[in-house]
């Protein structure tokens, strides 16, 4: 567990990045900066009101407003919403003056995703917007040596089919990109390949059909249980062959109960180390914090979103070559 957690923190330090913390009021986000800083994982900005520059506040009202006035905002809003440093922060990564922001310490979840929404760029290849967690389970042989990508846990409550399969790709190219591990992603079930029936089932059933017509080159198979997932043995049992099943790593959930109530159960029952959640979908990157965060998850989200800049950053570059 704690050597994925050292290689993340690792690759960051290779070329570290400057990240927004918009938090400065939390003793947890102000101790975690100084240690980000201190180790070289970031090149940390943490915003206070007094530090928001009154010059790039008006530019980014003025910014926002042009983008958002056809759905009623109004100038006068943007400008209110630039003394947020939640907003200013996520300008700040949006228009290149920083290379991401980590957020909600304090922040809700749902406000760290409707920033991030209504500041940043979307993905349009990711067809949506959502999050996933890294879990590290100790003493586990299941997964990739206990690391595991868990998803949506944090941002669409029922996802429809069409989600599901966009969910499961991002998880993956986010698996594959900065865990450098090859995917295998089982979207989740209370069925598995047919042993129960009905709309629910028939709703990942389509969402696999829909993942897999993408050409994504990665492996995804469904509707498994969670046995059937994991364990190489009950699979054997369960179905044929599959590159997935008894093998998988990176594991979608129908909804945002199962997945929630899955990434705090693994947590406090089997002692698991959560990373994020992270957004996905956006071209900018930026992590969510559970506000029971402490500084060691701080510490862990900022790595991550240095790495996704970093991944960014070469996919320009090789865009431009």
């Amino acid at each position: 567990m704690e050597k994925v957690i050292q290689d993340l923190r690792d690759k960051a330090r290779k070329d570290p990045k400057v990240i927004v913390f918009p938090e400065a009021n939390d003793d947890r986000v102000f101790e975690a900066v100084k240690r980000i800083k201190d180790e070289g994982i970031a090149k940390p900005l943490l915003l206070t009101q007094d530090n928001l520059e009154p010059e790039r506040q008006e530019e980014f009202a003025n910014l926002f407003f042009e983008r958002k006035q056809a759905k009623g905002v109004t100038f006068e809003e943007a400008r209110e919403l630039m003394e947020n440093p939640l907003y200013y922060g996520a300008m700040l990564t949006r228009y290149g003056y920083a290379d991401g922001f980590v957020a909600g310490a304090k922040f809700t979840t749902s406000s760290v995703i409707r920033t991030a929404l209504s500041c940043l760029e979307v993905d349009k290849k990711a067809g949506i917007v959502s999050s996933c967690f890294i879990m590290a389970i100790p003493n586990c042989s299941y997964g990739e040596r206990g690391v595991f990508i868990y998803a949506d846990c944090g941002v669409i409550p029922y996802p429809t089919s069409d989600q599901l399969a966009n969910i499961a790709v991002s998880s993956a190219y986010f698996a594959k990109t900065v865990l450098d591990i090859v995917p295998r992603v089982a979207l989740l079930s209370f069925s598995t390949k047919g042993s129960a029936a009905g709309r629910w089932v028939d709703k990942i059933k389509e969402a696999v059909e829909i993942a897999n017509g993408k050409n994504s080159g990665f492996m995804i198979d469904g509707e498994l249980q969670g046995d059937s997932a994991l364990d190489p043995e009950v699979a054997s049992r369960k179905l044929d062959q599959s590159d997935v099943a008894g093998k998988a790593n990176v594991l979608i959930f129908p909804n945002l109960d199962a997945g929630n109530i899955c990434y705090k159960l693994t947590q406090r029952l089997a002692k698991g180390r959560a990373v994020g959640p992270i957004v996905l979908g956006t071209i900018q990157p930026c992590s969510d914090l559970s506000r029971g965060c402490e500084v060691e998850d701080i510490v862990d989200c900022a790595a991550v979103t240095v790495i996704r800049a970093q991944n960014r950053e070469l996919l320009r570059q090789k865009e431009q070559d």
